[in-house]
C-alpha cells in the first residue's frame, strides 16, 4: 500500500540525514575532530553550529518515529507479536526527546541534569533497539519473505550491542569519536535496510 511505502521513504531518508548531520556540520568547524569527538557535541549547548545540527537531528528522529508508527502492520507478515514494533517506537520517541530537550552541556560535558539526561536516553535508546531487533527476528524468522532479514536483524543486534559496549568503555579516550561513528553504523544500516524491505513488501 502507498501510505506504508511513503513511511519507508522515511525511514530511509533518516539515517541518510543523521550522517550527512555529522560529516557536514562537523567539517564546517576546524576544531572539531571525527576521531575524537562524538556527534552528540554538535549540537550541545554553544556548539558553534549547533542551529544547523539541530534542524538535521529532530528531522532524522522524527522521520524515524514516522516510520515505526506504521511499522507492525506494514511488515505486512500476516501479524505477529508487537513488541518488536512497540520497543522501535519507543526508542525512537526517546530519541526525539534527546532531540528536542536534552542536548549535551557546553562543551559537549555532562554537568547538568539535562546532560545527564542526554546520555540516559541516548543508552536506553539504544538498548531498546537492541531489544527491538532481537523481538523482529523471532516475529519473521519463519516467514519466506522476512527470513533474510530476520536474519540480518539479530547479527545486527549482536554487533551492535558489541560495538556500543566498545564504545562504552572507550568513551573517555581519544578515539571516542570514531568509535561512536563505527558503534551506530549498524543501527543506521539497519534502519535502511528495515525500511527498504517494508517499502518492497508492500
Amino acid at each position: 500500500m502507498i501510505i506504508f511505502q511513503i513511511l519507508a521513504i522515511c525511514g530511509m531518508l533518516s539515517p541518510i540525514v543523521y550522517t550527512v548531520m555529522w560529516i557536514y556540520v562537523g567539517r564546517l568547524d576546524s576544531d572539531y575532530s571525527h576521531t575524537r569527538d562524538d556527534i552528540s557535541s554538535l549540537f550541545a549547548i554553544g556548539a558553534p553550529n549547533r542551529r544547523l545540527a539541530h534542524v538535521f537531528i529532530i528531522t532524522s528522529s522524527v522521520l524515524l518515529l514516522v516510520f515505526y508508527l506504521g511499522l507492525h502492520d506494514g511488515l505486512n507478515d500476516g501479524g505477529g507479536s508487537i513488541l518488536g514494533p512497540f520497543l522501535l517506537v519507543i526508542s525512537s520517541i526517546l530519541g526525539v526527546l534527546v532531540a528536542l530537550f536534552f542536548p549535551l552541556d557546553e562543551g559537549g560535558e555532562i554537568k547538568t541534569y539535562r546532560g545527564k539526561m542526554h546520555i540516559i536516553l541516548v543508552a536506553a535508546s539504544g538498548i531498546l533497539t537492541i531489544i527491538g531487533m532481537i523481538a523482529l527476528w523471532l516475529r519473521l524468522q519463519s516467514i519466506p519473505i522476512w527470513s533474510a532479514f530476520a536474519t540480518f536483524s539479530l547479527i545486527t543486534a549482536i554487533v551492535s550491542a558489541i560495538l556500543v559496549t566498545i564504545s562504552g568503555i572507550f568513551a573517555q579516550g581519544k578515539y571516542r569519536g570514531i568509535l561512536e561513528r563505527l558503534g551506530v553504523t549498524p543501527y543506521m544500516v539497519y534502519y535502511f535496510v528495515l525500511s527498504l524491505m517494508v517499502f518492497l513488501v508492500n
